[in-house]
Formats: C-alpha cells, sequence, structure tokens
C-alpha cells in the first residue's frame, strides 16, 4: 500500500502540470475564436488551457507584443511566452504551426472569416508541411468521401457527377484552407460531426441524411492525402476578345 501510494504522488503530480494559463484581451476572447482552437489543441494534446485575468499569472500572453499570428478584430494579435512551461511552448509551436494557423483562419461563423495572416510587415515565415498519416487520410476519403467526391481514379465513374473531385478541389490556389476547413462549408454543416469540434445535431433538427462523422486525425491525415494528390491540370484560361 505504502509503495502504491509513493507511485501515485509523481502520477498525479504529471497529471495537474497538464494545465496551461493563459491570458487573452476581451477584444479577442469575444470573437470566439479562442473557444473554437483551444478545444482543438486540448483534444489533440491532453493539456487543458485555463484562461486566467491577470497576465502576469499567465504561462503565455496574447495581446500587442511577441510574434505576430493573425489579424482581426481591429488589429495584429501576437503570443508572448510569460514562463518556460514546456506546455506553452507546445502551445506555442502548434499555433505557428500550419494546422495552428490553418485552425485560427478557419473560424468563420455565420461563413465570415474573422481572421486572415498577419500582415507581411509584421508575419514570420510559416512553413507549410502535413504531417498526417496520409495512408490513413485515403482511407478515410474512400470511406466517407466518396459518396459525393471522387477521391481517386477508382472513384472517378461512382459518385455525384456535379460534385468536384479531389483532383479538381487540389488545383485550387485554396484548397488547403478549403480542406482544413470543408465542414464549416456547405452543404457539409448539415451532416457532418467532428468529434470534439462540432455540436451534435438535435433531435428535433436531424441531418437529412446518416450523418458522417470524423476526427480531428482524420481531418489532418485527409489533408496529408490531398497534399500529396497530382493536381487535375483545368487547361489554361480562355482568353476573351
Amino acid at each position: 500500500m505504502i509503495m502504491l501510494l509513493i507511485l501515485g504522488l509523481p502520477l498525479g503530480a504529471r497529471a495537474e502540470d497538464r494545465l496551461l494559463r493563459l491570458y487573452a484581451p476581451e477584444a479577442l476572447a469575444a470573437t470566439g475564436v479562442l473557444d473554437y482552437i483551444l478545444p482543438r489543441f486540448s483534444l489533440k494534446t491532453q493539456v487543458k488551457v485555463q484562461r486566467v485575468a491577470d497576465p502576469e499569472a499567465a504561462d503565455m500572453v496574447l495581446g500587442d507584443a511577441g510574434r505576430a499570428l493573425f489579424e482581426g478584430a481591429g488589429q495584429v494579435w501576437h503570443m508572448a511566452l510569460a514562463t518556460d512551461d514546456a506546455d506553452a511552448a507546445r502551445f506555442a509551436d502548434w499555433l505557428t504551426s500550419d494546422v495552428g494557423q490553418r485552425t485560427a483562419l478557419a473560424y468563420a461563423p455565420d461563413g465570415v472569416a474573422l481572421f486572415s495572416e498577419a500582415s507581411k510587415a509584421e508575419a514570420e515565415p510559416v512553413e507549410v508541411s502535413f504531417d498526417g498519416d496520409a495512408r490513413l487520410g485515403h482511407e478515410v476519403s474512400r470511406a466517407k468521401c466518396r459518396r459525393c467526391h471522387a477521391v481517386d481514379e477508382a472513384s472517378r465513374m461512382s459518385t455525384i457527377g456535379s460534385t468536384p473531385s479531389f483532383g479538381i478541389l487540389r488545383s485550387l490556389p485554396d484548397w488547403n484552407e478549403r480542406f482544413a476547413a470543408f465542414y464549416l462549408l456547405n452543404p457539409h454543416p448539415a451532416f457532418m460531426i467532428i468529434d470534439g469540434v462540432t455540436e451534435p445535431f438535435s433531435d428535433q433538427r436531424p441531418p437529412p441524411i446518416v450523418p458522417i462523422e470524423m476526427s480531428l486525425d482524420e481531418v489532418e491525415a485527409l489533408l496529408a492525402y490531398v497534399s500529396a494528390m497530382q493536381a487535375k491540370d483545368l487547361g489554361a484560361p480562355i482568353q476573351h476578345q
């Protein structure tokens, strides 16, 4: 029994350490973006993020100082680490990664994006990379997207003809933003559930078809799969006389 108690102490301490204290001004919090991005980070890392009212008590401060993150709500928002907390450093890495940036920029209540990339004078370069499992992404696309989209050559003739294929979508300049936030773009909200992100459907307003459920790992895997695809050659634009 004594040995179990001794062994249990460091485990409990480690569990309590999985807490990140974050300060953000009300002007940023009022947009709802923190309610959008924090659950995604916590679900991915099991790090709980607690908002604090005093920046002196925070591990990370969002505001005017530090590294530029994104622009919106009237200013460029920056990130500064206030302590050497490992979870704060992990959140900083995630926020400035391509995945974190896409997550913040994909926040679009009522279909209107509230944030954009920080202005070039402010922004630091962000390396674009997709670290999901591309093989899993192919499996997910065949299991959950093929009813509407052609996701590979084998499914080219068995989908809805008016729905663009993944190859065509991959050829668009903003393809990564589209795939990162596809579940926010019509008609997907009517039948998509992203675990830990989207709200469940109400019993009073059921989806028109059997809901399609995905995890955040599957969304990232889908991005990795599409990033490796050959973009469809749509040809040169027609020149009008």
